[in-house]
């Protein structure tokens, strides 16, 4: 436990340990750790001493790991004790100052030496606070830059949007290095001077259970983390009730258990679409009314602007026209672009509109509806075929647990649906799973996987996401 006074004390004792290390205004400072005690002051700190923040992905492997750390210049790195020898190691040649945390480590005996910073470094609203790297499903890890305005827009959306205030009690098991467990979930509670409560890892029945016992009021879950408690609650709803807002996205997820955790909680699950260039919630449903299945949510038009635009070309999607298009937003939670990456900028961006690469429709009302990833489409015959409709239809299997579907090559169709499924037991083949789908109506024509493989674990990226480009390697 931490609690205000602490939290305040340490962040400017680690302020003014950095600055009397060296550190300048715009010097990056990395944050290699799990979800810890340690971290919420470690930021604060670096941003009162005027530096930039790098939450490192603590799933990253070595090469993923070192390429963030090198690419970013960070001149201190915390980490933990037990990381210290892998660090040392990865960065050999390297002059970084390591910090490590524990009653030896560096960092706490910092913090015990040094007098609280009474001073804040000045930064200003287009200056960088953050540079957070993505999974790098698609090649090395890009970092993303956030600025201050970026990130306290972003704040200031959410606390506005889920009306959150000092009662508020957050539960988060998703990471502090992803813009769910920092942007979304600890800031904006902080700022409103509620309580938050962190997990180390995940663990479906740990999380239920402590949401049980401490009864949060607000939370997130990765979707991967909600299918692990649907699946879990399969058999009967558990009462969640204590749940305002309950946030899940990084992904699409099915609708059976989003189903199971609303019929739980009272209907407090709200996806949502705003990757870590949008800084977080870009798209949130609304409190107050029926969630739309499917709908990712309403655009925050006070922070954010939004086009869909069609990948064929010509006028852009209207809100209850047919059709989809890419997604493209610019505005107060947007970054202003890449870390030492100017071809990536040159690729992503038109016009000062940033291009998401997410496919989405439109309702009347302007509720947005997650289509698919641009580049996962696949053409079977000539027709478009988006992996997340034939997920959508086949999570209903019961014999399932997880499934993904790619596209392979085929001689006469050039690509063909594939389904790559994890079964609920041992026992299930692909034969049955062929049967079940030869005998769903919403799994007919080209719909229809024509190939399935069954595994016992589908590959994930460092934030937990599908690694389909990982899929597409295994299963050509």
């Amino acid at each position: 436990e931490l609690r205000y006074a602490h939290l305040a004390d340490r962040a400017a004792r680690f302020a003014a340990h950095l600055r009397a290390d060296g550190l300048t205004a715009g010097d990056r400072v990395g944050v290699f750790l799990p979800n810890a005690l340690e971290y919420v002051p470690g930021l604060l700190g670096i941003w009162q001493a005027g530096g930039v923040a790098v939450p490192l992905n603590y799933l990253f492997p070595d090469a993923a790991l070192r390429h963030a750390i090198v690419d970013s210049g960070v001149t201190h790195l915390v980490t933990s004790a037990a990381d210290a020898n892998r660090l040392e190691g990865l960065l050999a040649g390297e002059k970084i100052t390591l910090l490590t945390t524990g009653p030896d480590g560096s960092f706490d005996r910092a913090l015990v030496r040094r007098e609280p910073s009474h001073d804040v470094v000045p930064r200003r609203d287009d200056d960088d606070a953050l540079i957070m790297y993505t999974s790098g499903s698609t090649g090395v890890p890009k970092g993303v830059r956030q600025t201050h305005r970026n990130t306290m827009a972003q704040v200031e959306a959410v606390i506005e949007v889920y009306d959150l205030g000092a009662e508020d009690h957050a539960l988060l098991p998703m990471p502090l290095f992803h813009v769910g467990g920092l942007q979304l979930g600890t800031l904006p509670i902080l700022m409103r001077g509620g309580q938050v409560t962190y997990m180390a890892r995940w663990d479906a029945v740990a999380w239920i259970a402590l949401a049980q016992r401490l009864r949060p009021t607000y939370g997130g879950l990765i979707s991967t983390m909600l299918i692990d408690v649907g699946n879990r609650t399969a058999d009967a709803p558990v009462l969640l009730d204590s749940f305002r807002v309950l946030m899940f996205g990084g992904s699409r997820t099915p609708s059976a258990p989003i189903a199971r955790l609303t019929a739980g909680t009272r209907g407090a699950p709200r996806g949502m679409h705003g990757p870590t260039p949008q800084s977080g919630a870009a798209a949130p449903p609304p409190l107050g009314v029926p969630r739309r299945d499917g709908s990712t949510g309403l655009p925050l038009g006070q922070i954010v602007q939004v086009r869909v635009v069609p990948p064929t070309g010509g006028p852009d999607i209207a809100a209850g026209e047919d059709g989809f298009g890419e997604l493209w937003v610019r505005g107060d939670a947007v970054t202003p672009g890449y870390w030492n990456r100017p071809d990536a900028d040159e690729e992503k961006w038109s016009e000062g509109w940033f291009r998401t690469g997410d496919l989405v429709s439109r309702d009347a009302d302007g509720y947005l509806y997650y289509v698919d990833r641009i580049d996962d489409m696949i053409v079977t015959g000539g027709e478009n075929v988006f992996p997340q409709m034939v997920e959508e239809h086949l999570a209903g299997c019961p014999d399932l647990a997880e499934v993904a579907v790619i596209g392979t090559a085929h001689e006469r169709w050039v690509e063909q649906v594939t389904a790559v499924v994890v079964p609920v037991r041992p026992g299930v083949t692909a034969d049955d799973v062929a049967a079940w789908c030869a005998a769903n109506p919403n799994l007919a024509g080209i719909l229809r996987p024509r190939r399935i493989e069954v595994v016992d674990a589908l590959p994930r990226t460092g934030s937990g996401k599908l690694n389909r480009p990982e899929l597409r390697k295994q299963f050509r």
